[in-house]
């Protein structure tokens, strides 16, 4: 929202996009609205009536007619009251879940790139919290703001109808309540965006931690996150204090307003009844009423302001996610050509942060069916390979072709299902083993999955554990060791049958036992496929067709394994040694 503006008419219009497809919910709740505020004088006018005519002539049978009136008023009035809460928050959940629905698919299509510089709590925040405190624009702010002004003119048009004296007495008050409201709401604005980046920021501090619990408890940091913590929290309670402490001047005011404004009605109206007699009693219940019911749509009206205003909020962020420029163009057109599995990098650069660069003119080329093994220290660059191949990421310079063609000419869904990757830190869904492996696609059958996993070898392991196939594996795959994991995504990806195959470290932090599965899975799945092993484990890559070896952005060497050791001084030789030393200490 601008800054100084109470309502963004430009952000709400974002947002009655999403109303469209419900367009009779809408505009019957509008319909609702404007009843519900005509109606709402009906009951204090026929009250005037009975006391006016009824009451005080003692005519007590009439009496009972108007008094039926009044209560067949009061059920048109619950029932559409009904209707109107009903389907405005009806309203807001459709227009919600398609909001949800637009977001999530933008996040999912967001680079790399945005994940690494924004926090995953603050997304959660923007996909759950604001989501449904959007949802309330509909069921708690604009409508019931809508409804209220419509009663508040309404109830104005009948006062100067019934007594104009006794309206000016009422319109006396009405300016320091409009006035205390405006501050109101300008401050409350400013409040709930606090409130709102307070709520983002806890949101992610907690994710975090309990992702990394590990790492807290076995460091022994709890002490120096709990501190991290309360701070953080006390912030969140100071934003949310300030809302309280507006909210604690300003309804007082409002109330001492109300009451002001009944006891001159009550002296003027007395006294003329008294004196004159021209102001009948029942106008003075009448005014009395009527001017509760004038004030107190003000108060609802700050009240509802506030959620309205929240809402814009959270809809201002939301949007900002939505509007972001964030995805990889996915301009290419080739989607159904038969990848030989060919690989080449040409005079490639790239930086993930600008300024720091990480690989320097990368040139290398990679044959159809080749095991090349590509090793290197911690930051040389090899992951990177990788993530520039999968179009994880964009390449600066340069050029990166599968077959000769551009990467960037292939569709990425048609690129990425032909470059399998399996990295050493397997993610899995808390689900089941079978679901883990499919990823939800009904349209693999069982006996494939079941087949292949005897192909790699991994069926028995499976079938071991309590309820096979159907085991949960828990958050993050929790129930499983780091081998089993590794066993679990070499068979998804063997299912998926690519023609590239990407081992990022996959045979790093695992047992014995689980190796040994793994070796055997490696040679079944890279049958015939073009494959590219990352490994810190030389001993794993000594068969490899050729092995490139990269140091601080750069390949350095490149042969096969016998080639390399023999190059006095060479980068591979060194790491060979170290290596071996270390396995024979």
């Amino acid at each position: 929202m601008s800054k100084g503006s109470i309502f963004d008419f430009k952000l709400f219009s974002k947002l009655m996009k999403f109303v469209k497809l419900y367009k009779g919910t809408y505009y019957f709740v509008l319909l609702s609205a404007i009843l519900l505020s005509g109606s709402s004088i009906i009951s204090p006018y026929l009250l005037k009536t009975v006391i006016d005519d009824y009451i005080s002539l003692g005519d007590f049978d009439g009496m009972v007619l108007i008094i039926s009136l009044m209560f067949g008023a009061l059920i048109f009035e619950v029932i559409f009251q009904f209707l109107f809460v009903y389907y405005a928050n009806w309203l807001g959940q459709r227009v919600i879940r398609d909001l949800r629905v637009k977001l999530l698919d933008k996040i999912l299509s967001f680079r790399m790139a945005f994940f690494d510089r924004t926090s995953v709590g603050r997304l959660v925040t923007r996909a759950v919290n604001d989501m449904e405190t959007i949802a309330s624009i509909f069921s708690q702010g604009l409508f019931m703001i809508l409804a209220d002004f419509l009663k508040m003119g309404i109830i104005i048009v009948v006062m100067l109808i019934v007594d104009w004296r006794l309206s000016l007495i009422v319109f006396s008050i009405l300016p320091i309540i409009v006035y205390a409201t405006r501050l109101f709401q300008s401050s409350m604005k400013k409040a709930f965006e606090d409130v709102r980046l307070q709520v983002a920021n806890l949101n992610s501090f907690v994710q975090e931690r309990i992702n990394g619990i590990k790492i807290v408890q076995l460091f022994h940091t709890e002490n120096h996150e709990f501190q991290n913590f309360k701070k953080i929290n006390e912030q969140h309670k100071k934003a949310w204090l300030k809302t309280v402490w507006y909210n604690s001047i300003f309804f007082p005011i409002a109330e001492l307003s109300s009451s002001v404004a009944i006891g001159l009605l009550v002296w003027f109206g007395g006294l003329n009844v008294i004196v004159e007699g021209i102001i009948s009693l029942g106008t003075i219940f009448l005014f009395i009423q009527m001017s509760q019911m004038l004030f107190r749509p003000l108060r609802h009206i700050a009240d509802k302001f506030n959620t309205l205003q929240m809402g814009m909020v959270a809809a201002e962020r939301v949007f900002k996610l939505i509007d972001r420029d964030e995805k990889i163009n996915d301009g290419g057109t080739i989607s159904g050509e038969k990848i030989k599995g060919s690989i080449s990098f040409k005079d490639v650069d790239f930086s993930y942060v600008s300024g720091e660069q990480v690989l320097y003119e990368i040139n290398l080329d990679v044959k159809p069916g080749e095991k090349i093994a590509i090793v290197g220290s911690t930051g040389a660059g090899k992951s990177t390979i990788i993530n520039l191949l999968s179009r994880f990421y964009e390449n600066e310079t340069g050029m990166i072709t599968i077959d000769n063609i551009s990467i960037k000419d292939f569709s990425i869904q048609f690129l990425r299902k032909h470059v399998g990757v399996i990295l050493q830190d397997v993610f899995l869904f808390a689900d089941t083993i079978y679901n883990n492996i499919v990823l939800f696609n009904t349209d693999v059958k069982k006996k494939d999955v079941y087949d292949a996993a005897k192909q790699i070898g991994v069926h028995e392991f499976i079938s071991s554990l309590p309820g096979g196939y159907q085991y949960n594996v828990k958050e993050r795959g929790v129930m499983l060791s780091s081998g089993q994991r590794q066993l679990i995504a070499f068979l998804r990806v063997y299912l998926s049958n690519p023609s590239i195959l990407v081992l990022d470290e996959a045979t790093s932090s695992i047992d014995s036992y689980s190796e040994e599965l793994i070796q055997k899975a490696i040679k079944k799945i890279t049958e015939e496929k073009t494959a590219i092993v990352i490994a810190h484990r030389l001993s794993t890559i000594k068969n490899s067709d050729r092995i490139v070896v990269m140091d601080k952005g750069r390949v350095v060497e490149v042969g096969r394994h016998d080639e390399l050791v023999t190059i006095k001084g060479g980068y591979y030789s060194q790491l060979y040694q170290i290596q071996f030393l270390q396995e024979a200490v």
